[in-house]
């Protein structure tokens, strides 16, 4: 059984619906960590040791969070440039992550017709996540497709709790195969 490590971070998570309801519905679950990052470091003073010796405790390593701007909130970012250290993450010595899995568990208030070349977007999501999955590949990692729940601005607590058992159904088949 992999063990799973979610790098969860919500800058607003009291007024999100769709997180709530994802990680509520895999509270418990064996072999999953979730780790909030806005929870932890409150001040963004984010303690690299830690968070390494976490990433090594894990197979697999999950950035869920909201499609902000195009991208993650800030402190996913701020996590990736203190964290994945040359010569431990990535460069000739850097194989720490090497064969770990990685991906993204993402809401986004649009519905997926709009990732689309000739939708409101203009590109799909995948192309938005590029940085993530060259990043994966720059630690010698494996980007894996990731968990997108569209639509989140229109859904309804019926499609809401549909979408959090996908979520628990795509952490037991990462787990457990």
């Amino acid at each position: 059984m992999s063990r799973i490590l979610i790098l969860f971070a919500h800058p607003a998570f009291e007024k999100s619906r769709v997180h709530h309801q994802l990680l509520a519905t895999i509270r418990g679950m064996q072999g999953v960590t979730v780790h909030d990052l806005y929870e932890t470091y409150p001040d963004l003073n984010i303690d690299v040791r830690q968070e390494q010796g976490l990433l090594l405790q894990h197979d697999i390593i999950l950035f869920q969070h909201p499609f902000y701007w195009y991208s993650a909130p800030a402190i996913i970012k701020q996590w990736q440039d203190l964290v994945l250290e040359h010569g431990w993450a990535y460069g000739r010595t850097g194989t720490a992550l090497r064969g770990k899995r990685i991906t993204n568990v993402i809401s986004a208030g649009t519905k997926e017709e709009a990732y689309q070349a000739d939708g409101w977007h203009q590109h799909s999501l995948t192309d938005f996540l590029l940085p993530f999955k060259q990043t994966a590949t720059l630690c010698n990692m494996q980007y894996l497709a990731p968990f997108v729940v569209y639509g989140t601005h229109q859904m309804d607590t019926t499609g809401i709790s549909e979408h959090a058992i996908s979520y628990k159904q795509f952490l037991e088949n990462l787990r457990d195969r």
